[in-house]
């Protein structure tokens, strides 16, 4: 299995994705945009796409942050898409999804930093490749803005502060603004790049570093890596509903 990894920021990047490829000996190739990398020229070879968060959003042009090139990421999302891979966005890269497929991202009610609940909806009680989350899960969040919804697309999870928590788009294209893939040491780099200090006393989901440091993330690694399982062991190649 080749895994690509889209990576926008040194401070937020894959955390526990790696141990869940390195554990299956997947082959992963990595797009360090910061860095300058570039993304691959198409989706060809790719088995599973991972496009994961960022500062920026959707609409930052690449006059305010030259490594992000918006229009670029969605083209090689959307042939991910086309051609079946498996893609998961996370928090940036789950807005960039609804983007790509015509949908467009929005402001979530409530800014989310820390862990708080997410609760599953209808469909995600009956979603195929997530029957090991129960009704409710303590999960990451780190995010403002939220992924925008296509007409067929179904909303998976919530939480209070957030409506749109995991959205899915097709059979096996997904978008999580949460964040399952957190670790100690990645939470470490969000706290020092990304804490917004002045917004804690005036938000309710807002946690302060303390409390963030303190939570065990292993729980929720792991029904990430039991729903990554799921997903790429399903091949079923069912695109029409996405477009």
């Amino acid at each position: 299995m080749r895994v690509h990894l889209v990576i926008h920021e040194a401070f937020e990047g894959p955390g526990a994705i790696l141990d869940w490829c390195d554990e299956r000996a997947y082959h992963v190739t990595t797009s360090h945009l910061y860095r300058g990398e570039p993304l691959p020229e198409t989706g060809e070879g790719i088995d599973l796409l991972v496009v994961l968060g960022g500062p920026q959003s959707p609409d930052t042009p690449q006059s305010e942050c030259p490594h992000f090139d918006s229009p670029r990421e969605q083209a090689l999302i959307k042939q991910c898409i086309e051609q079946g891979s498996a893609v998961l966005g996370i928090c940036l890269g789950a807005q960039l999804i609804g983007e790509a497929l015509g949908a467009s991202y929005q402001k979530s009610p409530e800014p989310e930093i820390g862990y708080f609940p997410i609760q599953l909806t209808e469909d995600g009680h009956i979603d195929e490749h997530m029957p090991h989350f129960a009704p409710q899960e303590i999960v990451g969040h780190w995010h403002h803005d939220m992924p925008g919804l296509t007409p067929n697309s179904r909303v998976l999870a919530s939480s209070e502060g957030c409506p749109r928590q995991i959205v899915k788009y097709g059979p096996r294209v997904y978008g999580f603004q949460c964040h399952l893939e957190l670790t100690p040491l990645a939470v470490e780099g969000l706290l020092h790049a990304a804490y917004p200090e002045g917004e804690v006393a005036n938000k309710r989901f807002i946690q302060d570093p303390a409390s963030i440091r303190a939570f065990d993330t292993a729980p929720m690694n792991a029904h990430l890596f039991a729903f990554l399982d799921s997903v790429l062991t399903d091949n079923d190649l069912v695109t029409e509903w996405l477009f």
